[in-house]
């Protein structure tokens, strides 16, 4: 395997978790300007399913500035509330608040596994960047969270308009790479990260989790290197 091989990694989920995630989130936030709202975690984020660009990976949005994609999600998380009994009213102010509440720092956690994982890849010479279905600001979110130094580029679906497994989200990662020798990709979904990869022609390894579909995995990022000695990239 070259030293040169490029290492895609997703992002929540992979590198670091929201304590929240979008529904507890929207849900806390509900509550805060609505304290007797009944809805439940469960009911939230079963509201909140088939509104998302990642749902709809099939169908691109290239050019969609910050601001507009957040006024799609905005609208898609008033309408949940709506629909679960929340006011018009407060249910504007809840989602109204979502975008910064999300995007604090400190309500994530990077794994443990991952700077020691990340150094010892480097060291190696690898090319590390990070594919993410995920907001416009997680460049800027990463960078909060303490990872200046080891990606070298960002790809988040928010600004590049391409969700995995949508083929066109790897290939415009590997062409801004500048179409690497040899790549990997790295994800806790297997459909997305694992599956998606491998059908674009990227060996997929799903990581923190168990899938039979997944024709390699690891428990953590720990065990990147022995996988990544196994057989060569892309």
């Amino acid at each position: 395997m070259s030293p040169s091989t490029a290492i895609l990694f997703d992002f929540d989920g992979t590198l670091a978790t929201n304590s929240g995630r979008w529904s507890r989130v929207l849900l806390g936030l509900a509550r805060e300007v609505e304290p007797s709202f009944p809805a439940t975690v469960e009911e939230v984020r079963a509201e909140l399913q088939g509104g998302f660009p990642w749902h709809s990976p099939e169908v691109a949005h290239p050019g969609l500035s910050p601001s507009d994609w957040w006024e799609i999600m905005t609208g898609h998380l008033r309408r949940a509330l709506v629909t679960l009994g929340l006011a018009p009213s407060p249910a504007s102010e809840a989602s109204a608040r979502f975008r910064s509440r999300y995007l604090d720092p400190a309500d994530w956690r990077v794994y443990p596994d991952v700077f020691p994982a990340l150094d010892g890849l480097r060291a190696a010479g690898h090319r590390l960047a990070i594919l993410s279905n995920h907001v416009p600001e997680l460049p800027d979110l990463v960078a909060a969270l303490g990872f200046d130094g080891f990606f070298e580029a960002v790809f988040t679906s928010g600004r590049t308009g391409h969700e995995k497994p949508n083929p066109e989200a790897f290939a415009l990662a590997l062409r801004e790479l500048g179409r690497p020798a040899q790549a990997w990709m790295v994800g806790d979904n297997v459909v997305a990260d694992v599956l998606g990869a491998e059908a674009a022609g990227i060996p997929g390894i799903l990581v923190r989790g168990e899938d039979p579909r997944a024709p390699r995995r690891c428990a953590d990022l720990r065990g990147l290197p022995e996988l990544l000695r196994s057989g060569a990239g892309r």
